[in-house]
């Protein structure tokens, strides 16, 4: 059952994430145009998208939004009497933390279905952001302040899951600021795909064979467990193999980061402008220092002003002697 719940939460973040980063990219089209696009092609662009700021696939996400927000509430409120039935106090306090981070989502998602079927807004997309924001801050401070056990490896998972949250705590931010911006929702989307393969591959570590070898589970609860080890050396491992899990998580992910970048260059219209065509080739400047080459001395000044003078002084020479030998002539004359 802990699997299940982990991989259906795995699975929603990465949709969500994929979602955000698809409708990013479609703004960062909408803003960016090509430089062969025409004057009056960017100029209806720019009022389609500032007519449609909130289009038919920012309703669907919301949508989706509340589904998987209403899922973690039930899953939430199931735990918390399983952990009044199983008499465990820490269970039942850490649900009503889930529960109440599940609530904030639901108000994310209500407010932006509320605006997108009203004809003008009936919230501001600032007030949004900020009910997002103080969900992943809310979030951030549940597992990293969450230590049911001290010595438990999932401590370990836990704080690296911190990561990705700051990633979409970070971009909330940003786009708080800079109103609604195309690129901190694709930082958003990012890291809600990395926390959701995070939560797939906790699933993984702690409720089936890939656990860590010589740890195992400890449940109290449905909700409030923690994974113990036989000593010091399987504790290391463990925490050892969580790190380099996480570490094949970031280059999975940062693969898909440069093909996302690659999308948005080419649909952007990235590459070669017609103005670098009004470049001359580097060959044929090549060419013309080649052929400069012949006339190229390394005399100085003073140099050349020796040359003229020993060429006036040779010059005086020629005509003295041809003077001599024609007073020469003439005498014998």
């Amino acid at each position: 059952m802990g699997f299940f719940t982990y991989a259906v939460a795995g699975v929603g973040f990465i949709l969500i994430g994929f979602w955000e980063s698809i409708i990013s990219l479609n703004q960062t089209r909408n803003l960016n145009p090509t430089p062969f696009s025409s004057l009056s092609t960017q100029i209806k662009s720019s009022s389609i998208s500032k007519t449609k700021e909130n289009p038919f696939s920012s309703s669907s996400s919301f949508i989706f939004v509340s589904i998987f927000s209403f899922l973690i509430l039930s899953n939430s409120v199931v735990s918390i009497f399983d952990a009044l039935s199983s008499k465990d106090r820490v269970g039942s306090v850490l649900q009503l933390q889930v529960l109440s981070l599940a609530l904030l989502f639901m108000l994310y998602s209500a407010l932006g279905l509320l605006n997108n079927r009203k004809s003008s807004y009936f919230w501001p997309d600032s007030v949004l952001e900020l009910v997002l924001l103080l969900a992943f801050l809310e979030e951030f401070l549940l597992y990293y302040l969450q230590r049911k056990d001290t010595s438990g490896i999932e401590n370990r998972y836990f704080d690296l899951l911190c990561v990705p949250i700051a990633i979409c705590l970070v971009s909330t931010m940003l786009e708080l600021s800079s109103e609604r911006s195309a690129y901190s929702k694709l930082g958003r989307g990012i890291g809600l795909i990395l926390q959701g393969t995070w939560f797939v591959q906790m699933g993984f570590s702690f409720f089936t064979n890939l656990m860590a070898h010589g740890c195992s589970l400890h449940e109290k609860s449905r909700g409030n467990y923690t994974i113990k080890c036989k000593g010091h050396p399987e504790y290391h491992r463990g925490r050892a193999i969580a790190t380099l899990q996480f570490n094949c998580h970031l280059a999975l992910l940062v693969l898909l980061v440069i093909g996302m970048l690659s999308v948005i260059g080419k649909r952007n219209g990235a590459g070669v402008s017609r103005d670098g065509l009004q470049y001359r080739p580097l060959g044929a400047e090549m060419q013309q220092m080649d052929n400069n080459v012949g006339n190229f001395t390394l005399n100085s000044d003073d140099d050349l002003d020796d040359e003229t003078k020993e060429e006036d002084g040779l010059g005086k020479e020629k005509e003295d002697i041809v003077e001599m030998v024609v007073n020469g002539h003439g005498s014998h004359a």
